[in-house]
């Protein structure tokens, strides 16, 4: 699959591996992925962010995800939905801090002393958003996966990735208005951003 990754997608996929490898989790999940896209810079996906107004918040997206991971990677849909049936994720999240420590539901296990050995497969989420940048890539007619597709799959697939970036205002619909004027104004955006 990954013949078909450009040099900055491929980084994404390293850089993912890394974060995933620092916080001791077992796989790599989506998570993690939109992690690595905001590692990037001089990249398509990082100047659709930084024309989105992100460049300055990227902080911010890294600690709700963050803060997700500490919910058991659920979103704040999915802990909602949950509050209407009862239950309280926050006080759950809470109670088994205070025994286990932070993080205890995160799935990681770095602050734990857990060790994992070897490179980390990679999480079903992370999977679907992998298959998901092929499928953008196609759609858009282009030969190769670039890390804006990656970008663009974490915005439409649902879970913690496209609500945190949604919450910072970055959703499917405003990437490919943003990445479609790039193409449109000739150059493609990396060139010409990377020199202004």
């Amino acid at each position: 699959m990954f013949e078909r990754f450009t040099k900055d997608a491929r980084a994404v996929v390293d850089g993912a591996m890394q974060h995933a490898e620092r916080a001791g989790a077992p796989a790599l999940d989506a998570e993690h992925l939109l992690l690595a896209v905001l590692d990037r810079e001089g990249s398509r996906a990082s100047f659709a962010l930084a024309a989105l107004g992100l460049a300055d918040r990227k902080d911010s997206v890294a600690r709700a995800v963050t803060e997700s991971r500490r919910r058991a990677g659920l979103s704040r849909a999915e802990a909602d939905a949950l509050a209407g049936l009862g239950i309280d994720v926050l006080e759950i999240v809470s109670r088994i801090e205070e025994a286990h420590g932070v993080g205890a539901m995160s799935g990681d296990h770095a602050d734990q002393g857990g060790r994992t050995f070897g490179r980390r497969s990679f999480s079903r989420s992370a999977k679907h958003v992998l298959e998901r940048a092929v499928r953008q890539a196609v759609a858009r007619r282009d030969r190769h996966v670039g890390d804006e597709h990656l970008l663009l799959a974490l915005t439409v697939l649902p879970g913690v990735p496209a609500e945190v970036l949604a919450d910072h205002g970055v959703t499917h619909e405003s990437l490919t208005r943003v990445l479609g004027a790039g193409e449109n104004g000739g150059g493609g955006g990396r060139e010409t951003a990377k020199a202004g």
